[in-house]
């Protein structure tokens, strides 16, 4: 059957709109003599508490070499590592070194950009974005699964990019008894404090795991009797798709849907009929119908 559904590379998406960098604003660039001379009077610590445009205090990031170095020492649940442009090596490479090892993602950005994170605070090229929860791993997921006794039901987000869009998925998942959501390491929104108030409080009771390679995950999942399908436009309806027992659904990229290679990797691949002009659907909102059309068939299972 798998045979069948291989063509599945394309999602329901906001009408093709993709969002990410080209939609950011750009950077502010205030005084930074001024600020710097302020920061040095105030003794700023390393552990900023910086301000966002709306005023609300942020305590996501850890800033400069010495406090990243303990945070990461300490075992502290990173999302990923921002260091300047250019400044991989010299006193920043060990904690590059540690973060690779960690599979914790390192990301080469502007100097202005570190400046913004942190309100113009000291942060020597370097910045560790803190998750908002530890991540799990697919072994819990299933063994939550296991211990509740039911058929695993897994979520597999395949690079959403947008935080709001994956904490409204990990909502919806849990809401519809999933038991555990799966992301790439690459190209994806994490666990930030974004997505955790996205989620309204239910990125405290799902399971998030956080892998590097999806094709060889859902590879892994398939050798464990779980069916997996993939959200696309040229997919089986969902009514008609026997979505029952173990099964995990891929939701794609909110541009560029499911990728080739973990579409091609999937059993098969279902569609959400569309009656209107519009021939799409935002990432979460897809799957959250398809979710509960899973939830349902369970239910009636169960009945």
């Amino acid at each position: 059957m798998a045979d069948k559904f291989r063509n599945a590379n394309r999602d329901f998406s906001s009408g093709g709109r993709k969002t990410g960098k080209g939609d950011r604003r750009p950077f502010s660039t205030p005084d930074r003599n001024a600020q710097r001379a302020r920061d040095e009077r105030s003794g700023r610590p390393d552990r900023a508490r910086p301000e966002k445009a709306t005023g609300e205090a942020r305590e996501d990031i850890v800033i400069g070499r010495n406090a990243v170095r303990e945070a990461l020492r300490a075992g502290t649940p990173a999302e990923a590592l921002f260091v300047k442009h250019g400044e991989r090596g010299g006193p920043v490479s060990p904690l590059v070194a540690e973060c690779l090892d960690k599979k914790i993602p390192v990301k080469e950005v502007a100097p202005e950009k570190l400046d913004f994170m942190c309100a113009h605070g000291n942060h020597q090229g370097v910045i560790l974005a803190i998750a908002a929860r530890e991540y799990s791993t697919v072994d819990d997921i299933l063994a939550n699964a296991e211990e509740k006794g039911e058929d695993p039901f897994i979520i597999i987000c395949d690079e959403i990019e947008d935080p709001h869009n994956l904490g409204a998925i990990i909502r919806s998942a849990e809401a519809a008894g999933a038991h555990g959501v799966i992301i790439p390491a690459r190209n994806s929104a994490g666990l930030s404090y974004i997505v955790g108030k996205a989620s309204a409080g239910a990125l405290e009771y799902m399971p998030v795991a956080r892998v590097t390679n999806l094709s060889a995950c859902i590879r892994d999942l398939q050798s464990r009797g779980v069916w997996v399908w993939a959200a696309d436009m040229s997919g089986t309806p969902y009514y008609e798709a026997d979505l029952t027992g173990s099964v995990a659904l891929i939701i794609g990229n909110e541009g560029k849907g499911v990728g080739r290679l973990v579409g091609e990797t999937a059993d098969g691949s279902v569609s959400i009929p569309m009656s209107g002009k519009i021939n799409s659907l935002n990432a979460s909102v897809a799957a959250g119908i398809l979710m509960f059309e899973i939830e349902k068939l369970r239910r009636q299972s169960d009945a």
